[in-house]
C-alpha cells in the first residue's frame, strides 16, 4: 500500500520549505521606514521556522510602523497559510498587489493556494505571472510541474521537472518530484535512485522519507520499508503518516495486533484519510468484528462511491456478518455495471446463492470468471466517448478519441483512451502505438493489461512477454503482472514457470481466487503433477461450486488420475452447461 494511488502523482499543498520560497523574494520589500523593514525581516525569519502566528504579529507591527499593505501582502498570506487559515490568506494574496521585490513570491503563493483549493486554471495563471518574474526559481518550476501533472499536461510536467533539475541538480524537491514521475513512468525500482539522491541531500526530509518507505513497500522490501519508516518516526515520533505506513507493513505481514497498536497511536490525526479507514476496516474484518468493519467503511463508500477497494471490503463485511440480503440490496446494482470488479461480482453472487437465487448468481459468477479488463472510459471528460461506444457508434467514438488525443498531446489519459477505442475496434497495432505514448508518462497495472492484450491481438507475443518481464523487474509485487507472466508462459508451453508464478500468487493473498486456482490446477496437471492439480481443483470447487472453471478443472484432474469416472463426467458436463 502506498501513500499515493498508483498511476497519479499527488502533492501535499501545505506550505513548502521556506528556504525554497524565500529565494524568490530577494532581500525583502524595500520600506521607507527602517523599523518597518526590520519587522518584516523578523516575519521572514518566523516563516522560515514555520511560525505563522509570530510572522503575522510582526507584519501587523510593521504596518503600524508605516509599511504599506502591498509591502506585507505576500508574507501575510504566507503567514496565514502556515496557520491553516486559507480564507485569510486568500484576502491578502488574491488581489495580486505586491511590492516589486515580493511579487514573484506572492504569485507563487497564490498559485499554491489556488491549486490546493482545486482552482487549476487560476493556479496556472498565478504561476505564469510568477515564472515571468522569476524564471530560474527551482521551487516554482517544481510546483508548476505538480500543477501540470494534476491538469493532465503530463509531458509539460516532465519538462518542468527536467528544467528544475537543470537549474539545481541537488534540489531536494526537484529530485523528489522527478522520482515520483519516474515511479509512474517506469515503476518502483526505477524511482529509488531519485528518492535516494534526495535523501543524500536531506536525510531527514519527512516527505521524501514517506515516499521512499512507500516505494520500498510496493517493491516487497518489507524490512527496508520498516527501516525507512522507523527513521521517519525517529524524526517525528508522532508522525501519523509514518505510523500508518508501519501499520500497513504489519498488516501485510499478518501481524494484526501490531497494526492495530500502530494505528491507535495516530489518534484522530488521520481519521478522515481513506487509507486509514481502509486499514481500520480490514483489521476489523480480520478480527471477526464485522459490524465494526461496516461502521468504519460505510461512510467512506458513501463519500467515495468510486472507491472500489472500500466497496469490496464493505460487501465482504456484510456477507461475513450473515446479511446476504443487505449485500444484494447494497451492491446488486453495482454488480450489474460493466466495470464491476471480479471480487465484488463474486461476493454478490454468493449472497444470491445464500438467498436461494441461483438464477441471479450464475451470470455474475460467469462474468467474474471471465474477469476481462475493461477499457478506460470512466473519467468525466471521457464520458462522450464512452457513450458513443455504449451506443456502438464506433466510427464517431474513434473520431472523438482522436480529436481528444490531438488536442491534448501531452495527456497520458487522452492517449490511453484513444488506445482503448482502437483495441475495441480490433486494431491491435494502432492501440499499441497509443498505449506506448501513454506509458511514457505512467504505466499502471490496468494499462499494462491493455497493452499486452493489444500486442497479442497484433501478433506481438514476444514483445508482450518482454514488456511483462520488464514490468516485473520494476514492480515485482504486482499481482496483475505476475498473472500476465504466468498466462504468457502457459501460452508458450512453459508450464513449470506458469505453475511457479501461480503458486507464488496463491501463497501471497490469492488463495481464495477461484479462477487462479483453476489456472494453477491446469499448470500443475500439464507439468505432470496430477495429484497436486486435483487437490487444487477440488479446493476451487469447494470455494465456488457454481464456477464452470472449477468444475472443468476438477473433472480433467479426475480423468487424468482415472478416478471417480462418473463424477468426472458429471463435472465436465456441468462445466459445459455453464459455458466453460
Amino acid at each position: 500500500m502506498t501513500c499515493m494511488a498508483k498511476g497519479a502523482i499527488r502533492r501535499s499543498l501545505l506550505p513548502i520549505a521556506a528556504a525554497g520560497l524565500l529565494a524568490l523574494g530577494g532581500a525583502g520589500a524595500a520600506t521607507p521606514q527602517p523599523q518597518a523593514a526590520a519587522l518584516i525581516a523578523k516575519a521572514r525569519d518566523d516563516i522560515a521556522r514555520g511560525d505563522g502566528l509570530g510572522a503575522e504579529l510582526h507584519l501587523k507591527a510593521a504596518q503600524t510602523a508605516g509599511a504599506t499593505r502591498d509591502e506585507v501582502a505576500a508574507r501575510m498570506g504566507e503567514a496565514f497559510i502556515y496557520q491553516g487559515k486559507r480564507n485569510k490568506a486568500r484576502e491578502w494574496l488574491a488581489p495580486g498587489k505586491f511590492a516589486p521585490d515580493d511579487a514573484a513570491h506572492g504569485f507563487h503563493l497564490l498559485g499554491l493556494l489556488e491549486h490546493g483549493d482545486g482552482n487549476l486554471a487560476a493556479a496556472g495563471q498565478a504561476y505564469d505571472k510568477a515564472v515571468a518574474l522569476a524564471p530560474k526559481s527551482v521551487s516554482l518550476w517544481v510546483n508548476l510541474g505538480y500543477l501540470r501533472y494534476a491538469s493532465g499536461e503530463h509531458m509539460k510536467a516532465i519538462e518542468a521537472a527536467d528544467l528544475a533539475l537543470s537549474l539545481d541538480p541537488n534540489n531536494v524537491r526537484a529530485l523528489e518530484f522527478r522520482g515520483l514521475i519516474v515511479r509512474d513512468q517506469y515503476g518502483m525500482a526505477a524511482a529509488l535512485p531519485w528518492l535516494e539522491a534526495a535523501l543524500v541531500q536531506a536525510p531527514d526530509d519527512r516527505s521524501v522519507l514517506r515516499e521512499y518507505a512507500a516505494t520500498l513497500g510496493d517493491l516487497g522490501r518489507g524490512s527496508d520499508m520498516l527501516a525507512a519508516s522507523r527513521k521517519l518516526m525517529a524524526r517525528d515520533a508522532r508522525n501519523a503518516r509514518g505510523l500508518l505506513l508501519l501499520a500497513q507493513l504489519a498488516l501485510r505481514a499478518g501481524d494484526n495486533g501490531l497494526a492495530r497498536t500502530l494505528l491507535n497511536r495516530t489518534g484522530d490525526q488521520l481519521k478522515a484519510l481513506p487509507a486509514k479507514i481502509l486499514v481500520d476496516g480490514l483489521l476489523e474484518l480480520r478480527s471477526g468484528n464485522y459490524l465494526l468493519a461496516i461502521e468504519a467503511l460505510e461512510p467512506l463508500v458513501q463519500r467515495q462511491p468510486g472507491n472500489v477497494q472500500a466497496q469490496e471490503l464493505l460487501a465482504s463485511a456484510y456477507y461475513a456478518s450473515g446479511d446476504a440480503r443487505m449485500v444484494v440490496r447494497r451492491f446488486g446494482a453495482l454488480a450489474l455495471r460493466s466495470d464491476a470488479s471480479p471480487y465484488l461480482l463474486t461476493v454478490v453472487a454468493r449472497a444470491h446463492e445464500v438467498l436461494g437465487e441461483r438464477g441471479e448468481a450464475a451470470p455474475l459468477l460467469q462474468r467474474a470468471a471471465r474477469s476481462v479488463d475493461r477499457p478506460f472510459t470512466g473519467a468525466p471528460e471521457n464520458q462522450p466517448v464512452g457513450a458513443l461506444l455504449a451506443a456502438r457508434n464506433f466510427g464517431a467514438a474513434e473520431a472523438a478519441a482522436e480529436r481528444m488525443r490531438a488536442s491534448q498531446p501531452g495527456s497520458a489519459d487522452a492517449q490511453a483512451l484513444a488506445g482503448d477505442v482502437q483495441l475495441i475496434l480490433g486494431h491491435g497495432a494502432a492501440a499499441v502505438v497509443r498505449y506506448r505514448l501513454a506509458s511514457r508518462v505512467r504505466m499502471p497495472d490496468s494499462l499494462l493489461q491493455r497493452t499486452v492484450a493489444a500486442m497479442i491481438m497484433a501478433g506481438q507475443q514476444r514483445d508482450a512477454a518482454a514488456l511483462v518481464e520488464a514490468y516485473l523487474v520494476q514492480t515485482p509485487s504486482s499481482p496483475v503482472a505476475v498473472r500476465l507472466a504466468a498466462s504468457l508462459a502457459a501460452g508458450q508451453g512453459d508450464w513449470a514457470r506458469a505453475r511457479q508464478l501461480l503458486e507464488y500468487l496463491r501463497a501471497n493473498g490469492s488463495g481464495q481466487d477461484v479462477r487462479l486456482l483453476a489456472d494453477l490446477s491446469q499448470a500443475q496437471l500439464r507439468s505432470g503433477d496430477a495429484e497436486a492439480a486435483e487437490a487444487t481443483a477440488r479446493e476451487a470447487y469447494r470455494l465456488q461450486p457454481s464456477s464452470p472453471l472449477a468444475a472443468r478443472a476438477w473433472g480433467l484432474c479426475l480423468n487424468a488420475l482415472k478416478q471417480r469416472p462418473a463424477d468426472a463426467r458429471a463435472l465436465l458436463a456441468k462445466a459445459q452447461a455453464l459455458g466453460a
